[in-house]
């Protein structure tokens, strides 16, 4: 299950305040922060709030990051070349730790030892196959 964005929680917050408001128990919006921290699993509020700060920040794409993720539905690990564009727009160039076939047919094959394209903030490619996958996907950064 995936974290909810800031913006959730704090109306799970508000929403339970109200709540408790109309059975006649009284709580502070900090106190209603703090309940639904810890319904998320967190010690408190401002844990709860620096980790979805952190999984909801645009992904950090620079020049030399080692990253992974799919291009053309195939696996692949490697090391940014080049990052243009704004966050919500990036184009890259990644160089390929191995080289990955893009053709899934037995007769033929296409390696690709470096790959291109664009990437929203969250780090998908806006452009799907046929199935609605997107081409290039990058799931994580790497030390």
């Amino acid at each position: 299950m995936t974290d909810p964005t800031l913006d959730t929680v704090k109306a799970e917050a508000k929403a339970l305040r109200q709540a408790l408001r109309a059975e006649g128990k009284v709580v502070s919006h900090a106190q209603s922060l703090e309940l639904i921290a810890r319904r998320h699993g967190a010690r408190d509020w401002n844990t709860l709030h620096a980790r979805l700060r952190q999984r909801n920040a645009p992904l950090l794409l620079a020049v030399g990051t080692k990253v992974s993720g799919r291009y053309l539905g195939q696996a692949y690990s490697g090391k940014i070349l080049a990052v243009s564009g704004r966050a919500e727009r990036r184009q890259v160039e990644i160089a390929l730790d191995q080289p990955i076939d893009t053709v899934r047919f037995d007769s033929f094959s296409n390696w690709r030892h470096r790959i291109r394209g664009t990437l929203d903030k969250d780090g998908r490619s806006p452009d799907t196959t046929s199935d609605g996958t997107p081409v290039l996907t990058v799931d994580r950064t790497q030390a």
